[in-house]
């Protein structure tokens, strides 16, 4: 007889989120659902049974895509599954919400941006060019590449920095300094608001005057610090460390923002907007008045002001600070000009062997004043107290600014805290590595009683002999005294505690 044929029943499409199984969902096999998360359409049924009804409810109940494919794979039947457990229709149980990426997107998209030299970007100053040209090598100082020092031909690092620190010295030298920091705050509160950051008073500071300004944490420790300008009676320039910018402008926006946002005060980051050249030394004002109308002379522009003039032709702003504790002028002029003034600067101080130096050079040249660089010579465990600079300290400031609690506190009120100092070794020419632990005992069995660390060290071809900046456990009462630097090779060195201040202790060299 010919084979019966089943022929297939024809019937309407229909969607099949949830395969049916004789036994109740709870004990048929596990059918999952969110692949990424494991999620089970039994555990989507128990969710209801728990009362959790609407659909977010039960995403956050299941972890019903939560995954990484935020639901493309599974939701659709998640939310049919739950529909049908509440004996409801899909849009009436509603879906969840997707986040992005709402499309497949690569890996490489996401990451693209931050790989290789895009990484960590570089940033030059509008005078990079011209550093390479002569023959600079450079650090990385935050994100920025700083001349480090500027070695002529069959020089070593050590002569050329003595070149450089004696050329300022006696004549004059100048620094790209762009890289500062530089925050605009304006607002007819902005002179309160300089009152509550930092540590000294501000009210009085008249248009056209700099102040130097130490800001400290909550903590009373020393955060950053640097020249704030009175631009007029609402506006002000503040200039912070190259790497602690960022910091800094997010600092203040943080106090203004949740703190005290009655006071009406903006911040602005200026700091590519202006590329910044210092001259300092005796000559350096002799090479100012090539380039400039404007009478630069002590008694019209004296030490700490600043001044709106024309240099090289081209708009600037001039500032009397000194890093260098020589006689300096900071040249501001916006950025596009940076390259065409420096260069017209190099050729007025031609006849004067005006010295490009790096930031080696002016880290030795201010440590030889004895002034911080904070995050070298502070480690966020350091008061202006503990520095020294009481001076810096406002005594009858109205308002409480940030910090002043903390110091008084009982434990940053120890005689024995570790205060800043300078050193010089016995031996004059050996220079103490930076980092070295000091001991008043040196024969002390070890574990030996560390008493503090060497925070700066260079060998001065000014002085003629190497020195050190160090924090020492009660050393503003021990000077005279000798510490010991036990060395890596075993030998110990000593050296006597003494003032930081190793140049021109009464700072007349900049006020000329």
């Amino acid at each position: 007889s010919a084979p019966v044929i089943n022929e297939p029943v024809e019937a309407p499409p229909m969607a099949l989120f949830h395969i049916p199984h004789v036994k109740p969902t709870s004990r048929a096999p596990k059918q999952f659902v969110d692949y990424q998360n494991d999620v089970t359409a039994a555990g989507i049924e128990l969710a209801n049974r728990e009362g959790f009804e609407s659909i977010e409810h039960v995403k956050r109940y299941t972890a019903l895509g939560f995954g990484t494919d935020q639901g493309k794979l599974g939701n659709i039947n998640g939310m049919a599954i739950t529909a049908k457990s509440l004996g409801k229709t899909i849009p009436e149980t509603g879906t969840t919400i997707f986040r992005p990426m709402y499309t497949p997107v690569t890996f490489g998209a996401l990451s693209g941006s931050d790989v290789k030299h895009l990484f960590d970007p570089a940033r030059f100053t509008a005078m990079h060019s011209w550093h390479l040209a002569n023959g600079a090598e450079f650090e990385d100082v935050g994100q920025w590449k700083r001349p480090w020092y500027f070695p002529k031909p069959g020089e070593s690092m050590e002569q050329a920095l003595q070149r450089e620190c004696l050329a300022t010295r006696n004549s004059v030298g100048i620094l790209d300094a762009s890289t500062l920091g530089k925050i605009d705050i304006q607002g007819k509160d902005a002179r309160e608001f300089l009152n509550r950051v930092y540590t000294n008073p501000w009210s009085q500071l008249a248009v056209g005057k700099c102040r130097y300004g130490v800001m400290c944490k909550e903590d009373g420790m020393v955060f950053d610090d640097g020249v704030t300008s009175c631009i007029n009676d609402n506006r002000f320039l503040m200039t912070t460390t190259t790497g602690g910018a960022p910091a800094v402008l997010s600092w203040l926006e943080l106090w203004h923002q949740t703190e005290w946002p009655e006071l009406e005060v903006y911040f602005s980051t200026v700091t590519d907007h202006w590329s910044t050249m210092t001259i300092s030394g005796p000559n350096s004002r002799k090479v100012l008045e090539k380039l400039t109308d404007a009478d630069v002379s002590n008694e019209a522009f004296p030490y700490m002001g600043w001044i709106a003039t024309e240099v090289a032709g081209v708009k600037a702003r001039i500032f009397r600070i000194s890093f260098t504790g020589e006689l300096s002028f900071e040249i501001n002029v916006q950025a596009n000009h940076g390259l065409h003034t420096w260069e017209a600067v190099m050729e007025a101080g031609a006849e004067f062997e005006i010295t490009p130096y790096g930031t080696e050079t002016m880290h030795i040249l201010r440590a030889e004043k004895g002034f911080i660089i904070v995050g070298q010579d502070t480690d966020g465990s350091v008061t202006p107290q503990d520095l020294d600079m009481n001076w810096v300290v406002g005594k009858k400031k109205e308002f409480s600014y940030l910090g002043k609690r903390s110091w008084t506190r009982e434990d940053n009120q120890r005689s024995d805290r570790k205060q800043f100092v300078g050193l010089k070794p016995k031996d004059k020419h050996f220079v103490l590595p930076e980092g070295a632990q000091l001991v008043f005992d040196p024969n002390e069995s070890i574990p030996m009683t560390m008493v503090g660390h060497v925070t700066s060290s260079y060998y001065s071809a000014c002085l003629g002999h190497s020195f050190a900046l160090a924090v020492v456990k009660g050393g503003l009462e021990r000077m005279g005294q000798s510490v010991f630097v036990p060395l890596a090779d075993g030998t110990t060195v000593e050296a006597e505690i003494c003032s930081s201040v190793f140049y021109d202790a009464k700072g007349d060299r900049q006020n000329v």
